[in-house]
């Protein structure tokens, strides 16, 4: 008998153990992994596998977890007490090992891992650059097959720790994430491989709930507060989840951390739409031209987990939380204080996420007292950099309108070449 069962938040329904289901009677709500032990534990394995709440049962390679220590530094410049990092990236003196620099690392291996228990042979991924840097690097050290689409635009975030593209990478030129989901939707119908799913994938959220995992096990109780930045939200999504799971064990603390999420402004549909108190996004909220204006790419997505039952909205109600739009000056600027207090450099998505924790500093909206989790979500690269030689992506550029006889031509060559 498997540790879990998958069930639909909204109706209660039970599925079997199987890779990306849907609810047949609530198709825009999420599945969510209910473990049968209710107790947290974390002596299962070694590095992110140490806990039991992952939806795996025999993991296959190693897979550092996230390091998660208490500050000294930015704790004292921002007046804070009990501020926590979660760091995810490359800094081995907080033994930080994610070679890839992104917590996407995370969601990787869980995803893979559940695939393969689950009989799948291969997967489509969509992703705005850390994602596909961290399922391709995955893919390379794990062997299970993967095809990846990004935008073109979010090339320049991206390298890979290969010589050699270990992975077929294709690029749209005339679109964004969005676009690059629906092209990466269309090679899964062509080809008959499985869409990765994104934010329904419950191994995808549970992977990015080990943040959490890490921290309680680190700290021993729930944090106030937990601030991250986000694209679709599918992060902070699995650290409420997990923040649930804390509470039914009953030893970590009986409220749910209070979720502080924040975007890039001026593409901050998320953000718009919270404001308003409403569930829904408009069009003006998702205008594509927004997102060239905006410094971190990664969170641009325009097919946000925000409405689904149990997403983003969801959460912040139940956490009585609060959305950041943050500024491209306010990012570098955080970037900057980050590594000079404490002393390693982080992606301009995290510095959205210390942004914001100084704007609700600023704002009274946390304590000097309080627990306070802050989810680096990457960091360590320029280090990395010295140390490992990283290499250019170069993937095959494809047109949003690509037609399914150019898929199946173009994804034949790329299987024969790799």
């Amino acid at each position: 008998m498997s540790h879990f069962v998958i069930k639909c938040v909204k109706c209660g329904s039970e599925l079997e153990e199987v890779y990306c289901a849907f609810c047949e009677h609530c198709r825009e709500s999420l599945l969510i992994t209910e473990y049968r032990e209710k107790e947290f534990r974390d002596d299962r394995g070694k590095g992110a596998w140490r806990f039991n709440w992952l939806p795996v049962h025999a993991p296959s390679i190693d897979q550092p977890g996230p390091a998660v220590y208490e500050s000294l530094g930015l704790a004292e410049h921002l007046g804070l007490n009990h501020l926590y990092i979660a760091f995810n990236g490359y800094w081995p003196e907080r033994e930080a090992l994610l070679q890839t620099c992104t917590f996407k690392e995370l969601e990787a291996a869980v995803v893979f891992q559940n695939a393969a228990e689950n009989e799948i042979n291969g997967l489509v991924v969509a992703s705005a650059g850390n994602t596909a840097k961290a399922f391709s690097h995955l893919s390379a050290v794990s062997g299970f097959p993967v095809f990846i689409v990004v935008p073109k635009m979010c090339l320049v975030d991206m390298w890979s720790l290969e010589p050699f593209q270990p992975v077929p990478i294709l690029a749209v030129s005339d679109g964004d994430y969005a676009d690059s989901i629906d092209v990466a939707r269309r090679i899964s119908h062509t080809l008959g491989v499985p869409f990765e799913g994104g934010v329904k994938n419950v191994a995808k959220r549970d992977g990015l709930g080990i943040v959490l995992l890490e921290a309680c096990a680190s700290v021993g109780k729930l944090p106030d507060h937990y601030f991250q930045a986000v694209g679709s939200g599918t992060g902070a999504i699995g650290v409420r989840e997990a923040a649930e799971r804390f509470i039914r064990d009953g030893r970590f603390g009986s409220l749910l951390p209070m979720l502080h999420l924040a975007q890039n402004a001026p593409f901050v549909p998320m953000v718009n739409a919270w404001g308003r108190g409403s569930r829904y996004l408009l069009p003006e909220d998702l205008r594509p031209e927004l997102i060239g204006q905006i410094t971190t790419r990664v969170l641009s997505t325009r097919y946000p987990a925000y409405s689904i039952w149990g997403g983003v909205y969801d959460a912040l109600r139940a956490t009585g939380g609060r959305m950041y739009g943050i500024t491209n000056e306010a990012v570098y600027m955080a970037m900057d204080l980050f590594e000079n207090t404490e002393g390693v450099d982080i992606s301009p998505a995290a510095g959205v996420a210390v942004a914001a924790l100084k704007e609700a500093v600023g704002t009274g909206a946390v304590k000097r007292e309080n627990t306070i989790l802050l989810n680096i979500t990457g960091g360590g690269e320029k280090r990395l950099k010295r140390e490992r030689k990283t290499f250019h992506i170069k993937p095959r550029i494809i047109s949003k309108g690509i037609s399914e006889e150019e898929i199946e031509k173009l994804l034949c060559h790329a299987l024969k070449k790799h």
